[in-house]
């Protein structure tokens, strides 16, 4: 029961992490997105380059900002990788060849149980 319970919630801290990625993946492009249309309105109407460079570096801050915050995520996805090697049934375990995982021959299903 418990080693269910600590699975469970190791799989939904992880789907979490994934989901986190890839929001700030989606907002970096959705930002992109956002300069490119500020470039071509701020040529649309005319504006003065200077009146709309308030805008550009706005958009500059939060752009460098989310990439930090990228950075960030993948840290803290990386310490949790290194953290789950300290939770008995989340361990990984290996032997023999430096290969992650061996080959799939034949029919049989060998599995190891921690």
């Amino acid at each position: 029961m418990r080693r269910e319970m600590i699975e469970k919630s190791a799989y939904e801290l992880a789907t979490q992490v994934r989901e986190v990625e890839d929001v700030i993946d989606g907002a970096l492009a959705e930002l992109a997105e956002l300069q490119s249309r500020l470039v071509r309105t701020v040529g649309v109407t005319g504006i003065s380059h200077v009146r709309a460079q308030g805008a550009f570096d706005q958009l500059s801050a939060t752009t460098a900002s989310l990439i930090a915050a990228r950075g960030s995520i993948g840290g803290c996805h990386a310490a949790i990788a290194e953290a789950k090697q300290f939770v008995p049934g989340l361990r990984t375990v290996s032997f023999g060849d430096a290969d992650e995982c061996p080959k799939k021959t034949g029919s049989a299903d060998l599995r190891i149980v921690a």
